[in-house]
């Protein structure tokens, strides 16, 4: 593996997550309780033997930023590779901003061409599964391919949401169709590429925009040696408020398809120091994972609950994740729900209530409320079903009642800094 150089693409701004990114990059986002997105792909290059990994940020990047370091979670801060930031900068002919994930890859190019790998690895920073990324290189080998892509197989109903590819009975990809309603192939692309890295400057030199579109798909059309890999691990395209809902509570499954507690794969991840759970009288927790830090009082069921969450007594918590130093005073109540960081929900307060709105604009909730960052729910308050609270929203935004279906706006940063 030292032959190659390993891409992480995490400049995504997840417009279909909501209010959860609206300050942080989908790799950012916290899940199963004490991990970020990104953490998964870390781990899986450290223990692939991989040594020089690039990860390519842009929207709302001080997160995710924060959260690598200089990688030492992950045994990646090394003088000798290791993992650089490449961020977007501006010269005389780029403006700055990455049109693309192909875009990002050729704005850095100078930065590939620095360690003349062999082979480029291209991963995508949002999806959550294990994979040993040596069986890949081995595929890619034993084939002489110009680029190999993983592929794993996902249900019928499930092809309008990925790359489906149509495969040869020798395993080359002979087309790649973007989220079709229907396909007569159950292959989805992975968002995991590798390519010789002639093959792929050679492609990057007409400054493409689209991975996909613009450079895998033309390989294909071009007669290139295209190649599939075959995963049949576990693997979650978290980009979705469902699938990142879904993906958490799978963890608390009886015989859950992802196995945090894995030793000879750990998910690594920068720990917080966080002393351990404080369970009181009269609390009960079911079927749920409680990070460190939390203190709980009052009921959690079939939930996640990151570090420092407080559940006081009488309040529940239901079928919900919850992000870290969330505060749910005395009888609160919050079910079906997924609530950002810092959030105060005050004493008496209903999340989630009721039955989810009707309507296709609604469909991208799943059926779930969505509580954003730093907001304060006001005893009392009662938030419907389908719903979603902006970030940084503030008490007096409410007037007793939040309808299913209906949005409390994000608090606009000009204010706090007009009142400060």
């Amino acid at each position: 593996m030292r032959n190659s150089m390993t891409l992480v693409l995490s400049g995504g701004g997840g417009e279909r997550l909501g209010v959860l990114t609206a300050e942080r990059a989908v790799s950012a986002v916290p899940f199963g309780g004490k991990y970020r997105v990104i953490d998964f792909v870390l781990s899986n290059c450290t223990h692939s033997g991989i040594e020089k990994i690039g990860v390519l940020t842009q929207h709302a990047p001080t997160s995710l930023h924060d959260h690598i370091g200089a990688g030492r979670a992950w045994d990646l801060d090394r003088r000798g590779g290791g993992v650089t930031i490449l961020q977007p900068f501006t010269t005389r002919s780029h403006a700055g901003w990455y049109r693309g994930t192909a875009d990002a890859i050729a704005h850095n190019w100078a930065s590939i061409e620095e360690e003349k790998p062999e082979h480029v690895l291209v991963l995508s920073g949002d999806h959550v599964y294990r994979m040993d990324y040596r069986s890949l290189f081995e595929t890619h080998l034993a084939r002489r391919s110009a680029a190999t892509l993983a592929v794993t197989r996902v249900p019928a109903d499930q092809t309008r949401r990925f790359g489906m590819a149509t495969l040869d009975r020798d395993g080359a990809i002979r087309a790649l169709v973007e989220k079709p309603e229907r396909a007569d192939t159950p292959f989805a692309s992975m968002g995991i590429y590798l390519f010789e890295r002639e093959a792929l400057r050679r492609r990057l030199e007409s400054r493409p925009v689209d991975m996909v579109l613009d450079v895998v798909r033309p390989m294909i059309e071009a007669g290139e040696k295209v190649e599939a890999h075959e995963f049949s691990g576990y693997w979650e395209d978290v980009g979705t408020v469902g699938s990142f809902y879904r993906a958490n509570l799978e963890l608390i499954a009886p015989e859950p398809r992802l196995v945090l507690d894995e030793p000879r794969w750990p998910i690594l991840t920068r720990d917080e120091e966080r002393p351990p759970v404080h369970v009181v009288t009269g609390a009960a927790i079911t079927d749920s994972l409680v990070a460190n830090g939390c203190r709980v009082r009052g009921s959690v069921v079939r939930s996640v609950l990151s570090p420092g969450v407080v559940v006081e007594a009488g309040a529940e918590v239901v079928e919900s994740v919850v992000m870290s130093d969330v505060v749910i005073e005395k009888g609160a109540s919050v079910r079906h729900a997924v609530i950002d960081k810092y959030v105060r929900i005050g004493a008496g307060a209903r999340v989630g209530i009721g039955d989810p709105p009707g309507g296709r604009e609604h469909e991208w909730l799943a059926g779930l409320t969505l509580v954003g960052k730093d907001a304060r729910l006001p005893a009392g308050v009662t938030i419907g079903r389908g719903a979603v609270v902006g970030v940084g929203v503030r008490p007096e935004a409410f007037d007793g009642h939040v309808a299913a279906g209906a949005t409390v706006a994000s608090r606009a940063w000009h204010e706090e800094v007009r009142g400060a």
